[in-house]
């Protein structure tokens, strides 16, 4: 079309990226957005928000992301669907407060009515990182404020965290109470409450809750509503009889789930394992783990940590290398990326290494999580040039990092002295519309500094002073904290004195 002189027009690019979305093929799609910039084509928002939720549905949030940045700059108004999807993405980023910045002021600014499916991400991030009181706190303004009716994920991420506040008794009161609100509870529901009442030593509430589970799914022959219990169900159940050291009836429960058509997995046999090592049965776990390795029983990385540990919990340091040794051989049916992680998360810096280099040079490490998993156990060991190392593969492969790779790869670059180095990824990723946390900011500051380039720091703190998602009374008191350590006194205590001075302060030329 091009080609015959015939200029493209909006239906045209956006039937074109439309069919390359729906057949998954994003990258593609992408190199079209220049093209459309050069026939003066402006993207819509249907178009933006499909590119943004197929990054999203990828995996690739960072991309996923600077879509949203893009759609932004171009002046168009984000919908509900486009602020979910970037709300998911900055969760999945780990840019909390980014998100929450989304829904609480700038969905509201732009009239848009929030949902259950823009709560839901936040609460999950929170819960991930541990904050349950947050959660819970969000899930009351969720209700009485924004008047927002929790759907069933909601239900099941705050049901997990009054578990994890050691609050049984309020997850007991909203899991009853879930029916009454027109959310019947799912059987991921009755996992999370039968893992809240084991976790609080509630081990009664949990048989009687289980008791129900089988008991009405019999009674109903398996049809209508009625939950099935499931693999985690009877996971979770073996872990709770484990707990109450009953593992005779943990065992009883393998039987029974094979017999009701449930086949147990690698977590119920590293579960067992775990039970019968702490009973000091380690010859039965040990003739176990022999046998499914003769069955060809697929060995995750679960399952091979939980044997490891037992070894060397047991002192038979030998077996436990053994195993170790199995996994660098490449005739043992374990994928290279499934291995190169459990040797990383052993914290087995040599052999996950050796094996991570050999598998890059056959083209066998594709998975962005593998390199992130490599660079973190490289940065635990000072291995800095390593971590420099297996980001350019990364990028080779053309993945665009999120937030903590690049926090990481920059610390690198700081303590291998390549500032410069550093400086260049920075304004690099930020051009490419990579979304950094507050960390990587504020670690380019403490380089700068430690380069001793005032100016470029000067500049760079009047950029972020502009930025909206920037804690601005943290940047500033990096940056006095950055003069401090390079013995600038004068420049320190005039930022920290106009911090005092005034709420609205703007860092300005100190020189």
């Amino acid at each position: 079309m091009r080609d015959r002189g015939v200029a493209a027009d909006a239906f045209s690019y956006s039937t074109l990226l439309a069919a390359l979305t729906r057949a998954g093929h994003l990258d593609h799609a992408l190199t079209f957005l220049p093209l459309m910039e050069s026939d003066a084509v402006a993207p819509d928002l249907v178009l933006f928000s499909n590119l943004i939720h197929l990054a999203l549905r990828g995996g690739d949030a960072p991309k996923a992301l600077a879509l949203f940045s893009r759609l932004r700059a171009a002046g168009i108004r984000p919908d509900l669907k486009a602020y979910n999807a970037a709300i998911a993405a900055y969760c999945k980023s780990d840019l909390l407060r980014d998100a929450k910045r989304l829904l609480l002021h700038d969905i509201p600014a732009d009239g848009v009515a929030p949902d259950a499916e823009s709560y839901a991400p936040i609460l999950a991030a929170l819960a991930r990182r541990g904050r349950h009181l947050a959660a819970v706190s969000l899930f009351s303004h969720m209700r009485a404020v924004a008047r927002v009716k929790p759907d069933l994920s909601v239900f099941n991420i705050v049901l997990n965290a009054y578990g994890q506040l050691d609050l049984a008794r309020d997850a007991d009161r909203l899991f009853w109470s879930m029916r009454r609100a027109g959310v019947p509870p799912s059987v991921v529901t009755y996992n999370t409450m039968l893992r809240v009442y084991g976790d609080a030593g509630l081990f009664g509430e949990a048989v009687h809750l289980f008791g129900l589970m089988c008991s009405a799914f019999d009674a109903n022959g398996g049809g209508g509503s009625v939950v099935k219990p499931n693999i985690v169900t009877y996971n979770t159940m073996i872990s709770i009889h484990g707990k109450s050291l009953e593992d005779e009836k943990a065992g009883s429960l393998v039987q029974e789930m094979q017999a009701n058509g449930i086949q147990p997995n690698a977590i119920t046999y590293s579960t067992i394992l775990s039970i019968w090592v702490k009973a000091g049965k380690l010859d039965r776990a040990a003739k176990l783990f022999e046998k499914l390795q003769e069955s060809g029983t697929e060995i995750d990385p679960v399952l091979y940590q939980t044997m490891v540990v037992a070894y060397e919990r047991a002192g038979l340091v030998s077996q436990a290398k053994r195993l170790l040794r199995e996994l660098r051989e490449p005739d043992q049916g374990i994928p290279k990326e499934t291995a190169i992680k459990i040797l990383a998360g052993a914290g087995r810096v040599e052999e996950a290494a050796w094996l991570f280099r050999r598998a890059v040079h056959t083209g066998e490490v594709k998975d962005p999580s593998v390199h992130r998993a490599m660079m973190g156990l490289f940065a635990k060991n000072r291995r800095h040039r390593s971590v420099v190392e297996v980001f350019d593969e990364m990028r080779k492969l053309g993945h665009l990092p999120d937030s903590e790779t690049i926090a990481i790869t920059m610390n690198a670059y700081g303590k291998l002295k390549e500032f410069d180095k550093a400086a260049v990824l920075y304004r690099a990723l930020r051009e490419e519309g990579c979304v950094f946390s507050d960390r990587v900011h504020f670690q380019m500051l403490s380089l700068l500094g430690a380069q001793q380039d005032f100016e470029a720091l000067e500049q760079l703190v009047g950029e972020l002073s502009h930025d909206p998602s920037i804690d601005k009374r943290e940047l500033y008191l990096v940056s006095a904290d950055v003069y401090e350590r390079a013995y600038r006194f004068d420049e320190a205590a005039q930022i920290i004195s106009q911090i005092r001075s005034s709420s609205d302060f703007r860092v300005q030329k100190l020189r």
